[in-house]
């Protein structure tokens, strides 16, 4: 679906002479998603015409890992999208300082920016500036198999502390189910396990703290712990044979095909993993999702009720006209965020619109991170990419026994150092 956002500007004539009209031609980039999502997005934009003679809106999508790569590049070129999706993060102060973003602090709708969490709208402002606005929130949830936890006699509700975790992966393991799924090829998936533990380790302020240099910065005990709790698990070999050579997109079908009781994965996969399915999928009778386990003797209190996850959006780039802002700021609006929820597209983050979650995994989810005492963005994003790289190589080590917790903290510290 490629559609061109065509702004008409009447330029001014002799009483007897016709209007000529200027074109601006505005792209939204967005990372790959399922036909019954950019149709949600071809409404939106179907609308905005409605309301504006001569507008056309063009959407191009590309795949996640590709998105990745190839966004630096577009930004750098001519062919830069006007609006563009963003984890924000270390990546979206990056952009900024390159100067490749815009800032929209005084070109909102008057009274929008009151729609919106000022959480959310903080993970997209740099220095006091907003350079682009929150779309969804996200969050990375234990996904269970109820007919394998149960069949093993795996009580999930009483899995509270990560020890309560690992007892029930060894009662799995003992009755012969594959305790977990995981895609270590793409390493990301494994980084939750790190990223979470860090959190329940050493609190809230634990990655802010160590951004700012404070103490021993990444290699801090908490970041060491991470380490050697995570260590503790995949010591159990509680994956699925062959692992490390699984990409996510191979684990979610497998984790929905039955092959393993736990996933560690966000909420956004609850379609996905169906659609990857050679079965079909579990049925919502047969899924749960629980939080995170804690810890429970940390090395600082307050992180029990952290969650990790995203707050995903869009950012602008240097060259958008203001057209572009009137638009981002319309499919942001109110309706169209609780169109979303009741199409179960995503867990909208405009205030208010969350009642119209009608899925019970979706509206969890909002319940979750709502009652959070912190959400953390996912640490690959949030660190900026070179350094989120890093922290996704050293999941993978560390799952795999090939470093030590310390020399995977000294690693990510060192990344940080020379970002």
């Amino acid at each position: 679906m490629k559609r061109t956002l065509t702004t008409l500007a009447l330029l001014a004539g002799t009483t007897t002479a016709g209007a000529a009209a200027a074109q601006t031609e505005i792209s939204v980039l967005r990372v790959a998603i399922n036909e019954e999502q950019e149709q949600y997005y071809e409404d939106i934009a179907q609308a905005f015409e409605a309301e504006h003679d001569g507008v056309d809106v063009n959407f191009e999508y590309i795949a996640n890992e590709a998105y990745k790569s190839k966004l630096p590049t577009l930004l750098q070129s001519d062919a830069r999208p006007d609006i563009f999706y963003s984890w924000g993060g270390q990546t979206l102060v990056q952009q900024s300082e390159a100067g490749f973003l815009q800032d929209i602090s005084g070109m909102l709708p008057e009274g929008f920016r009151e729609t919106l969490p000022e959480a959310a709208l903080e993970a997209y402002t740099v220095d006091g500036s907003l350079y682009g606005l929150p779309l969804y929130a996200t969050e990375v949830v234990l996904w269970v198999n109820t007919t394998l936890t149960e069949q093993a006699g795996v009580d999930v509700d009483q899995i509270e502390t990560w020890e309560d975790f690992l007892s029930a992966v060894q009662t799995l393991k003992d009755e012969g189910v594959t305790p977990i799924i995981t895609g270590g090829q793409d390493k990301w998936p494994l980084h939750f396990y790190w990223s979470y533990l860090a959190l329940r380790e050493g609190g809230p302020d634990v990655v802010s703290t160590a951004m700012g240099g404070e103490g021993d910065g990444f290699e801090s005990e908490a970041f060491i712990e991470a380490g050697r709790e995570f260590q503790k698990l995949t010591e159990m070999e509680p994956f699925q044979e062959g692992f490390m050579g699984t990409t996510y997109e191979t684990s979610s079908g497998m984790f929905a095909d039955g092959a393993g009781a736990f996933y560690l994965m966000g909420d956004w996969d609850y379609l996905p993993m169906r659609e990857r399915s050679t079965s079909g999928g579990l049925s919502d009778e047969e899924l749960k999702i629980i939080t995170f386990p804690v810890i429970s003797d940390p090395v600082t209190e307050g992180g029990a009720e952290a969650t990790l996850g995203g707050i995903n959006g869009w950012a602008v780039s240097s060259s958008a006209e203001p057209e572009a802002i009137e638009f981002l700021a319309f499919m942001l609006n109110e309706e169209n965020q609780r169109k979303a929820a009741e199409q179960e597209i995503f867990i909208p983050v405009a205030k208010g619109t969350s009642d119209a979650l009608q899925n019970d995994f979706y509206a969890q989810v909002a319940e979750h991170i709502e009652s959070s005492a912190y959400h953390q963005i996912f640490l690959d994003q949030f660190l900026g990419a070179s350094v989120g790289a890093t922290v996704n190589d050293i999941s993978a080590d560390l799952a795999q026994g090939a470093v030590t917790p310390e020399e995977a903290a000294a690693q990510v510290q060192e990344a940080w150092d020379f970002r």
